[in-house]
């Protein structure tokens, strides 16, 4: 293979319309990319549609977006109803579920669709970028893009260089992170790489603390948010994230570096089993109504954890 060039990207397709896919596009769009949204369940993608349409009216009523700025980024904006019509996308940035075999899956049949220098981007926040990309025939051009929730709001994007990941493919979606005005970091393809790594130790911890009754699930927050300048405190963290995504990634990460502090707290596990997975099923460690998150009293769900070890 002869060396390459950064590409310089300017159409960008995201599979995926959950909470992570929708929020890529819509600041993708918003932006000045040209931007292709699918998802296999065709009622996804009219959902994840009317999603980015409310979180641009929403930026519309803060002063952050103009009317002309709204109209701009929706005429940038098709949604596909095969995932075929994206092939000619310079960056596909897939944001499914978090399953490796899935990813793996999507990257072999993207990898057959779309042009030889098109770069496949996985917005993954613990698995193997290096596994992912050995499903495709261009291991050089995939690459990982941590997006961070809200991703309107949040400034990082983690970009993950794969065991073969290059050098201009990192360049090419570094370029694309700074038009998206976002602050990129570059790190190794270790489980959990940086800022997944951080805060599941960080949130486990919390979890446990919470369980043991250390204190409530808001005082531990307040502790982080007070005490050391966090934004926002460990369990709400785990509650916007998905407390089911959060066990996803604590299981990972304790395969992965077989160390037992990433081992999930049966707390954590009790309130997933419970289907109670944070603000996206209306509770977790906390209640929420909207954006609020409001204090739940968990000494019953602690009592049957107890009874259970």
């Amino acid at each position: 293979m002869g060396k390459s060039e950064p590409l310089r990207v300017h159409r960008i397709m995201v599979v995926g319309t959950g909470v992570m896919g929708c929020g890529i596009a819509a600041v993708a769009a918003a932006h000045g990319f040209d931007t292709l949204l699918f998802d296999a369940d065709p009622e996804a993608v009219a959902r994840g549609r009317e999603a980015i349409s409310a979180s641009w009216r929403k930026a519309h009523e803060k002063g952050k977006m103009s009317t002309a700025d709204i109209e701009a980024a929706g005429g940038r904006l098709v949604c596909l109803e095969r995932l075929l019509q994206g092939a000619a996308a310079d960056l596909v940035i897939e944001a499914i579920p978090e399953a490796l075999d899935l990813k793996r899956m999507l990257f072999h049949e993207l990898d057959g669709i779309c042009g030889e220098r098109t770069i496949l981007a996985s917005n993954t926040s613990s698995l193997s970028i290096s596994r992912i990309a050995s499903a495709t025939r261009r291991p050089d051009r995939v690459v990982g893009l941590h997006f961070f929730n809200p991703v309107a709001v949040m400034p990082l994007v983690e970009i993950v260089a794969g065991s073969a990941t290059s050098p201009d493919t990192v360049e090419s979606v570094r370029q694309v992170a700074q038009r998206l005005e976002k602050l990129p970091i570059v790190v190794a393809d270790s489980p959990g790489f940086a800022t997944s790594r951080l805060g599941v130790a960080l949130g486990l911890e919390a979890m446990r603390m919470l369980e043991e009754g250390v204190a409530s699930a808001s005082d531990i927050d307040r502790a982080m948010e007070a005490g050391y300048g966090h934004a926002m405190g460990p369990l709400k963290t785990s509650d916007l994230v998905g407390l089911d995504v959060r066990l996803a990634i604590a299981e990972t990460l304790a395969t992965g570096l077989g160390q037992d502090r990433f081992e999930p707290p049966r707390l954590l596990r009790r309130l997933v089993e419970e289907g109670k997975l944070g603000k996206k099923t209306g509770e977790g460690f906390y209640r929420w109504e909207g954006n609020a998150p409001l204090p739940v009293d968990h000494a019953d769900l602690v009592e049957r954890v107890d009874r259970r070890r």
